[in-house]
């Protein structure tokens, strides 16, 4: 529990993360200060009686400027209170996935006893050698402890895993269904080609170039084209926005997006069906007329 106070304590209480950091935490993860200062092993004070606080939580308490502002907290589960004072602000990072929210965060100075995990930013293309320098240091004060590390961009992975397998297994259905859709396609053009033999051969007979046969035959499948993104837009875009609310911070879904969808699909009806109206335009009308 985080409570405000000046001078006196204050009624309003803000239930916050905390973090035991120390100076190089901010250095080491990139992290940046809005404003005030980091700890520093200069200011002895720093190891209990200062704290630094995120964007968020200083919104929440209504703090034009917090830095210098005088709070207290509670240490243990039996709610004794200790009293620090704010030295800086930094920027809002997320400790947790897109799907939450930015907490109200207080980042403190460690006790010597305390336990915590320790950050190390390494290199690129020096991971192994980095990770065998560590291993060496580690054992010169426990020889007998292994080290257990953990990569912070796979842990953050980790954390969107479903919807990178959701991700896949949405493209693989989708591409099936791209796939059977056009076999239909082609089916349906070879079909309707078939069908009118005879009108395109007499159409050729008076003088219809071989884009105009074409034209006619590809029209009446892209308009049933149409109809479906019609169709499809709405349901998409809500399907959509609904897995959208389960993230606290998302992209806006973009009317483009569907634009670009569309057009997609259109080409690939064209191509679909263009190759059976090409043939069917380019066969002798005498043939044509012949077969009938």
């Amino acid at each position: 529990m985080f409570f405000e106070q000046n001078g006196a304590l204050s009624s309003s209480t803000q239930v916050v993360q905390k973090f035991s950091v120390d100076p190089d935490y901010l250095k080491t993860l990139e992290i940046k200060l809005q404003s005030g200062r980091n700890f520093s092993e200069s200011f002895k004070s720093d190891l209990f009686g200062a704290v630094l606080v995120n964007e968020t939580l200083a919104k929440q308490l209504g703090w034009k400027e917090a830095v210098g502002k005088r709070v207290k907290y509670y240490i243990d589960q039996e709610k004794h209170t200790a009293e620090a004072r704010v030295v800086g602000v930094v920027k809002d990072f997320h400790t947790y996935s897109l799907q939450h929210k930015i907490e109200p965060l207080v980042l403190q100075m460690p006790a010597p006893f305390e336990k915590d995990n320790m950050y190390v930013r390494i290199q690129p293309g020096k991971v192994t050698e980095a990770l065998a320098y560590i291993q060496s240091v580690y054992r010169t004060f426990d020889p007998s402890a292994t080290l257990d590390f953990h990569f912070l961009d796979e842990n953050f992975s980790q954390q969107y895993k479903a919807e990178q397998k959701q991700g896949e297994v949405l493209l693989t259905f989708t591409l099936l269904a791209v796939l059977i859709a056009c076999l239909g396609l082609f089916g349906l053009a070879a079909f309707a080609a078939e069908q009118r033999t005879k009108e395109i051969g007499v159409r050729k007979v008076l003088g219809a170039s071989v884009m105009s046969i074409v034209t006619m035959l590809s029209k009446d499948f892209l308009k049933l084209v149409l109809i479906s993104i019609v169709i499809a837009s709405p349901l998409a875009w809500y399907a959509m926005n609904q897995w959208l609310q389960g993230f606290a911070y998302k992209a806006d879904i973009r009317w483009w997006i569907f634009a670009l969808s569309g057009l997609i699909a259109i080409v690939i009806a064209l191509l679909t069906v263009s190759f059976q109206s090409v043939k069917a335009a380019l066969t002798n009308p005498v043939k044509s007329l012949r077969s009938e």
